[in-house]
């Protein structure tokens, strides 16, 4: 199917868009839900680690295999195991079987999509769009990425609307929600599917690229971004969206849906970060390696 690129642009953005809008809306009502299910503290934990172990072994095969297999099969892939952790939640089985189904549903309670398919998007966005463009190419579909989560965060209060509405118990107003979850990823694998073949690489490879390829520079500047991340990502493993909402609810008995409106406003100034962050490219450079910045892009 041949498609002009910015038709695979906008495909990628609007599945980005809502697979954080899911993602935003499970990092407020995931841990209060599971203390509501009798899980405590520490088995809340645990599911979380579940989910994030799960997605972080997804990203790593995904950058070894993800060319062999076909950038689309495996985002579509990537999309419909991610509906395993709705339908976990949904169901609520013992711990032991939703730790299992919240690794395989690489079920995310950060609140922020950095999941292996927002990592292949990263990969293919830049092969869409003109050098000159690909930096605010990625800022804006980040900041769709932010907003599609902050609307998310939003609809917390979504299953007390479902209750007093419909006239349901809380629970199954949960349900219906995290059936609601498994649809959007399902509408999100639809969206991977329409892609074209431009986001396919020619000739991949038929074994993982060696390290050895790349320039000694280069390997420093990735180490150095790396371990910069890496710290990063510890800290946030610490305050995932999941336990401090959980936190708020145990502590100060902050509702979903006011707890929603909080993390909407953090993930709208998260949002207009990465303009600000393009805008400080374009002017300083990406990187400052040894006093003297790449060009902007």
């Amino acid at each position: 199917m041949k498609q002009h690129p910015n038709q695979d642009l906008v495909l990628i953005d609007a599945a980005g868009a809502l697979r954080s809008f899911g993602v935003g809306l499970m990092g407020v009502v995931l841990g209060i839900y599971l203390f509501r299910l009798g899980l405590s503290s520490l088995e809340i934990g645990f599911v979380i680690a579940a989910g994030l172990l799960g997605s972080a072994l997804a990203t790593a095969v995904m950058s070894l295999a993800a060319d062999r297999i076909g950038r689309r099969r495996s985002l579509v892939h990537l999309s419909s195991l991610s509906g395993v952790g709705g339908i976990a939640l949904a169901v609520a089985p013992g711990l032991p079987a939703l730790l299992i189904l919240a690794f395989i549903g690489m079920m995310n309670g950060t609140g922020t999509d950095r999941s292996a398919a927002f990592a292949l998007d990263q990969a293919i966005v830049p092969g869409l769009v003109p050098d000159v463009t690909r930096t605010w190419s990625l800022a804006w579909y980040n900041v769709l990425l932010d907003g599609g989560g902050s609307l998310g965060a939003l609809c917390a209060g979504l299953p007390f609307l479902l209750q007093r509405r419909l006239a349901l118990s809380l629970f199954s107003s949960y349900r219906a929600v995290f059936f609601g979850y498994c649809g959007l990823c399902v509408i999100v694998a639809g969206l991977y599917l329409l892609l074209s073949s431009a986001v396919e690489i020619e000739n991949p490879p038929t074994r993982p690229p060696s390290g050895a390829r790349l320039a000694p520079e280069s390997k420093r500047i990735i180490t150095k971004l790396t371990a910069l991340f890496s710290l990063d990502a510890l800290g946030g493993g610490f305050l995932t969206d999941a336990l401090v909402a959980y936190w708020f609810f145990r502590r100060f008995g902050i509702a979903e849906q006011d707890l929603g409106v909080v993390f909407f406003a953090v993930h709208i100034v998260n949002a207009c970060s990465h303009l600000g962050a393009a805008w400080l490219a374009r002017h300083l450079g990406l990187i400052n390696n040894n006093g003297i910045y790449s060009p902007s892009i």
